[in-house]
């Protein structure tokens, strides 16, 4: 099997999954666009595939869940 990968990163004032090559979904917070990667890395688990989320850490001034 392949490798899925995901990564949560900021798509103007918001959040998106980024996966094959595409930026998937906007959200409101960065604990929301990580739900939905992680659902997401659930299945490509159940398929037999190498998972890879990542999410950035916390810039200064940001808010813990992002922006």
């Amino acid at each position: 099997m392949g490798v899925a990968e995901y990564a949560i990163v900021s798509v103007r004032d918001q959040w998106g999954v980024l996966h094959d090559g595409e930026i998937k979904g906007e959200y409101a917070t960065k604990e929301a666009a990580f739900e939905t990667a992680a659902a997401a890395a659930s299945l490509a688990i159940r398929q037999g595939h190498e998972v890879r989320l990542t999410v950035p850490a916390r810039e200064a001034g940001e808010s813990a869940l992002g922006h």
